[in-house]
């Protein structure tokens, strides 16, 4: 595949994307090369913009078979965390913006979430099965700090004893810390901490806002210590890019104290292919069509799949060996663990009825 896009003379600086790709819902054309209107001297050329939403549901029924969850939800769609490869990108272009740099820059925000969720719990056909915050965008991303919305939806789990299951690449999650030993008390909580790479000059450019790898290492170490369980999704797994921490990845969240381990390979469905590509161009030129025909050799020729199962795994000789490393890691660093069952059996209509009266 062949994509017709600038090259970059100036990189934008604390993102992740660098283009803006062209969105067909859209009546406008967004500028796809920013850099030719931005001040050289500007180290923070955009700014964010957060845009307040009215949605009248909140929880989302997930169909897909190979994620893991049956339920999610995303106070906020769209995500300054800015990580270049997010599949949740192309989900932007329905609310009619770019899968590129306006999805980290253009914000839409739930602050009724919290509502929404405890009308849900209040409902009497609910039945309690584990929600999970983050199915498509961080819950923890950089706003949260000021909004504290997903802090409002763990007070709301808690009220009503009811599980969820938390995933982040942000150490602010440690601000809800004591929520999370309450849930925990209860067998309400799973936490899920992203992290693919110990070069944090790559997660830099990679994962521009996101927390650094130490503070990650240091918030899977808090965590484990107050006695909640951890998982670590190393997700995704580029080939040419952060394949080779692998082993060394798996030994240091064991010692900070993880369970678990899981792992995704790398898949660029839709416009994030041509994102990918050209940030390739901009931080990794010299091994732009390496890492790009490794990820072909994942997943039959393309650079990503939408077959259920296979997506998330790839095949072929370089996702198998990606595989196997995964195995060993596992088996070296005791982080093959059961999975973890959260308790659905504390909430249930007659405790939400009668919270609801007393409310």
């Amino acid at each position: 595949m062949r994509f017709d896009l600038p090259i970059v003379h100036q990189a934008v600086r604390g993102r992740g994307a660098q283009i803006n790709t062209p969105n067909p819902y859209a009546n406008e054309i967004r500028d796809a090369a920013p850099w030719l209107f931005m001040d050289e001297e500007d180290a923070t050329p955009i700014k964010t913009k957060f845009v307040e939403t009215h949605p009248k549901s909140i929880v989302n029924k997930v169909e897909s078979p190979d994620v893991g969850m049956e339920y999610s939800l995303n106070p906020y769609q769209g995500c300054e965390h800015g990580c270049v490869y997010c599949y949740a990108r192309t989900t932007h272009v329905y609310w009619g913006y770019s899968a590129g740099l306006e999805f980290e820059s253009v914000v839409l925000v739930k602050k009724n979430a919290p509502d929404l969720l405890e009308k849900l719990l209040q409902r009497k056909s609910w039945k309690a099965s584990p929600v999970m915050l983050s199915g498509n965008t961080d819950c923890y991303q950089p706003v949260e700090k000021e909004l504290g919305i997903t802090r409002k939806l763990l007070e709301v789990f808690l009220k009503y004893k009811h599980p969820v299951g938390i995933v982040t690449k942000n150490a602010l999650i440690l601000r809800d810390l004591d929520l999370l030993k309450e849930l925990n008390k209860h067998n309400l909580i799973s936490v899920a901490i992203s992290m693919n790479t110990l070069d944090d000059d790559l997660r830099r450019v990679m994962e521009p806002r996101t927390s650094s790898t130490g503070k990650r290492l240091e918030t899977i170490r808090l965590l484990s210590g107050a006695g909640i369980p951890v998982t670590v999704l190393a997700a995704p797994i580029i080939p040419g890019l952060n394949d080779t921490d692998i082993l060394p990845l798996a030994k240091k969240v064991a010692e900070a104290g993880a369970r678990r381990l899981s792992h995704i390979v790398v898949r660029l469905n839709g416009d994030v292919a041509q994102i990918f590509s050209n940030w390739l161009d901009t931080h990794f030129s010299e091994r732009k069509e390496k890492v790009l025909n490794k990820i072909r050799n994942m997943h039959q020729g393309e650079l990503g799949s939408v077959k259920y199962k296979e997506r998330m795994t790839g095949s072929g000789k370089i996702a198998d060996i990606i595989h196997q490393q995964f195995h060993m890691a596992k088996r070296l660093y005791m982080l093959d663990g059961p999975a973890i069952s959260l308790n659905t059996a504390l909430y249930n209509q007659k405790h939400a009825t009668q919270l609801q009266l007393f409310s």
